[in-house]
């Protein structure tokens, strides 16, 4: 029996207060919901290869879109790509990431510097030496000029030199000197926060900025933005850089943000994928979704429960059909969001024999428990939590995708919502 003491997370701690910053219509921060974002991985300057990146990235859902703005000829091709978008009725933010030459562009290309939503800088490659704070600061003025927020994005692979090897050696003249990757981790969180007072000193607001601290190991991230958000309020990007391909990338990401934003730290995610070789950029916005519904902070997709498989389950046709209903319902929610409010909500769930099958469909909204080894040829479908029907024959999985059809449509079509 459990001690009365002891104590368990039961849902997502309420996330700390934040300021609010507003990039391009989008709330970040302040109590908003945590939002996906993602980057692109073209040539900005080829405006057609960018523009159907964008608008691939937010039809997968990213809420916010960053392209690199890296010489004159992407810098140019900004407003273009701008343009295109709203032709096609993309509206969603673009973020210019400048490094090395960002004052020099944002100067010298006025309608660029209009045409973004938000710019991303990083503290330790704005500038060297004397030129650092300079141009530093024209970055700053010029996002005051247009109203437009600043993250100030540190990653430890571009660090302020002179502010960790300052550290470094104010380390060696402590009693119990801290280790080098704890002194690495605090000049990180140091160069965010001065660079945030540098910006606001200058006279950009405190809701125009959104600070990041970029790492690539998990334990540095949970350590390094935990301790960002106990010193400031400004509101929070998440991301570990050079995650890494396929599942390891996935399961750092997840590993590190789960924890973080399980303790209410967090404003905006990105989970940065290295892709295949000519793979699709979208499933890191696909990832970053998944872990935030996981977690119960956010609903974008139908959730489909489905069994792992067992000795009782020789057969493919669950998986199938399973991944059948999941691949169906996410192409089709971009129009099922306008034509179904609240269809993000449904749970369904495909099942593969009778052991935990119909307790299974029961807790569903909808769910069929398909026939295992050596079970009679029935499917039975729980709509609600009732048996509404059984199905037999060739065309099980058919009839099923039909049902689910005809619920969403009895359900949501009325814009009735989850009741």
């Amino acid at each position: 029996m459990l001690d009365k003491t002891e104590t368990f997370l039961t849902e997502p701690l309420r996330r700390r207060a934040s300021v609010a910053v507003d990039v391009g219509g989008v709330m970040v921060g302040g109590g908003a919901p945590v939002v996906v974002q993602s980057m692109t991985n073209t040539d900005t300057a080829d405006i057609d290869q960018t523009v159907a990146q964008v608008a691939a990235l937010h039809k997968a859902g990213s809420e916010i879109v960053r392209i690199t703005v890296d010489r004159a000829e992407s810098a140019r091709a900004v407003p273009r790509i701008r343009e295109r978008l709203d032709r096609l009725g993309v509206d969603v933010p673009l973020v210019g990431d400048f490094h090395y030459i960002g004052h020099t562009l944002l100067a010298e290309h006025p309608d660029c510097a209009a045409a973004l939503a938000k710019y991303r800088i990083n503290p330790g490659n704005v500038g060297f030496k004397d030129k650092k704070d300079r141009q530093f600061a024209a970055i700053i003025e010029t996002a005051i000029r247009h109203d437009k927020p600043v993250r100030i994005g540190v990653n430890w692979g571009s660090l302020d030199q002179e502010l960790l090897t300052r550290l470094m050696d104010d380390n060696q003249d402590r009693g119990s000197p801290l280790t080098a990757q704890e002194v690495t981790r605090e000049a990180i969180v140091q160069s965010a926060l001065l660079s945030a007072s540098l910006a606001e000193e200058i006279g950009l607001p405190r809701n125009r900025i959104i600070l990041s601290a970029k790492v690539s190991q998990v334990q540095d991230l949970i350590a390094v933005n935990l301790e960002l958000a106990r010193r400031t309020d400004h509101a929070l990007h998440l991301g570990l850089t050079e995650a890494g391909m396929g599942t390891k990338g996935i399961v750092a990401s997840a590993a590190a943000m789960g924890i973080v934003l399980q303790q209410g730290v967090g404003d905006t995610i990105r989970i940065s994928l290295t892709p295949e070789p000519n793979g699709d950029r979208t499933r890191e916005v696909q990832v970053a979704q998944e872990l935030l519904q996981t977690m119960g902070f956010r609903q974008f997709l139908p959730v489909v429960a489905a069994c792992p498989g067992c000795g009782r389950t020789t057969s493919t046709v669950f998986q199938e059909l399973a991944q059948t209903i999941e691949r169906d319902l996410r192409t089709n929610m971009p129009v099922w969001r306008e034509r179904y409010p609240g269809v993000e909500a449904l749970q369904v769930a495909v099942m593969g024999c009778i052991v935990n099958g119909p307790g299974e469909s029961k807790h569903a909204d909808i769910g069929i428990s398909l026939p295992g080894t050596g079970e009679s040829p029935a499917a039975p479908v729980f709509i609600d939590g009732k048996k509404a029907k059984t199905l037999r024959g060739p065309t099980i999985a058919n009839d099923f995708q039909a049902m689910v059809a005809e619920y969403i449509e009895q359900r949501f079509g009325r814009g009735e919502g989850r009741h």
